[in-house]
């Protein structure tokens, strides 16, 4: 359960780059460090990043490896069956690998050998790239891992680790093969038959017989932008889920100004496109579609639909909608989404400039990519952030993306 943003408990749990700012100076700090890695506090666990960010503060706090691999070897491990309750710290000990604490490959390859949920191990000493790290377990690999687990192993092409098993494993090199075969440019394929000669109406008709035609006549439909699907997103967004939906939703998105019609009845009638109305509105709508992302954006947060926020803060920023900071201060603080965060700094830039300072400080330390990407090149320099983006820029463990922006801001 999360504790209060108020706390140094909830901040770290959270993700707050104001935690792992005061962390050196609380007592108690690394058992919430260990206690956020073996409890797992993310909110949207495939969206939210948080292994470099404990792996940092294990190393600033200059915290022992044991305790996260004694939670790896907890006997739970085998008898509940939950990915989750270890892949958080499988994450960790990768990175305070590339963080040079080398010792945590230890646990890290014990458990690719012995964890009920190896698979996630080994894939992680793939990424690392080192060899060494991982030599002898080629013979592990081949016992294990049918086709399909090879082809997920290998997804990300060329590696080191990969390579050295090939040359004693015929399985492992026969799946690298496959991969750098399907990594060659095709035909496109998908289209519809004839699909630049069909009218709208019979694209329309096609698109509603939810067939494995259906997708690419939706898609056509989005590449004209017109108004026939804009009808049909009536009629099928308002219905459980699924995938046709899912298409009308993203062949929406080449819309433009000339769908806000639609989009601010969606938006207003509450119904099944509201959720398509609002996106559409903060992509493309004007001043006069403030009060609407504020009234959404309230809700949002009173409901705690950290989801929902999303769409209304892009809005609000996109606007530069200088009324919306102090509720963009409170998601800040106290959502447990980390994924909003990035979109919360980009609009506080854009809306209060000088109020964004402070968050785009904080968000140098902060556990998600796109924010430290943003406060690399918006927080105001001076010697603290000076030596915090150095730090970025040379760390191997960062993010391409925040490696860039530091090394651009530190040059400019």
């Amino acid at each position: 359960m999360l504790e209060s943003a108020g706390t140094l408990r909830g901040q770290l749990q959270r993700g707050l780059g104001r935690a792992a700012r005061r962390a050196a100076d609380r007592p108690g700090a690394g058992e919430y460090v260990y206690d956020c890695i073996r409890r797992d506090p993310r909110w949207d666990r495939q969206c939210e990043a948080r292994g470099l960010y404990y792996a940092r503060l294990m190393v600033d706090l200059e915290l022992p490896v044991w305790p996260v691999a004694e939670h790896l070897a907890d006997p739970s491990d085998h008898a509940d069956g939950d990915e989750w309750r270890v892949r958080l710290a499988l994450e960790v000990l990768g990175h305070l690998v590339r963080l040079s604490r080398r010792e945590a490959a230890v646990p890290l390859r014990r458990y690719a050998e012995e964890g009920a949920h190896w698979f996630d191990a080994l894939d992680e000493l793939v990424e690392l790239g080192d060899p060494r790290l991982a030599e002898g377990l080629d013979e592990l690999v081949a016992a294990r891992c049918d086709d399909g687990d090879l082809g997920l192993l290998v997804a990300g092409g060329a590696n080191p680790v990969l390579e050295s098993w090939a040359v004693r494993q015929p399985r492992i090199a026969e799946a690298l093969a496959r991969r750098r075969e399907a990594g060659r440019p095709r035909r496109p394929v998908g289209a519809v038959p004839g699909g630049a000669e069909r009218t709208d109406a019979e694209l329309l008709e096609l698109a509603r017989r939810r067939d494995d035609g259906a997708i690419a006549a939706i898609f056509e439909l989005g590449r004209r932008r017109t108004p026939a699907l804009l009808d049909l997103a009536e009629e099928l967004l308002p219905q459980r889920p699924s995938r046709f939906g899912g298409a009308v939703c993203r062949a929406l998105r080449e819309y433009g100004p000339e769908a806000l019609p639609w989009a601010r009845a969606w938006a207003a009638e509450r119904g099944g496109c509201a959720f398509m109305g609002i996106s559409m509105l903060a992509r493309y709508g004007t001043r006069q579609d403030v009060p609407l992302l504020m009234e959404e954006l309230r809700e949002a947060l009173e409901k705690q639909d950290w989801q929902g926020a999303a769409g209304p803060i892009e809005g609000l920023g996109r606007l530069r909608a200088g009324e919306a900071v102090p509720l963009l201060k409170t998601a800040w603080t106290e959502s447990p989404y980390a994924f909003l965060r990035p979109r919360i700094v980009t609009a506080l830039t854009r809306t209060a400039p000088h109020t964004a300072e402070a968050y785009t400080i904080e968000g140098l330390w902060d556990c998600q990519e796109g924010v430290r990407t943003e406060a690399a090149r918006f927080a105001p320099l001076t010697q603290e952030t000076r030596i915090r983006l150095q730090r970025l820029h040379h760390d191997d463990a960062e993010d391409p993306g925040v490696r860039a922006a530091a090394g651009a801001r530190l040059a400019a």
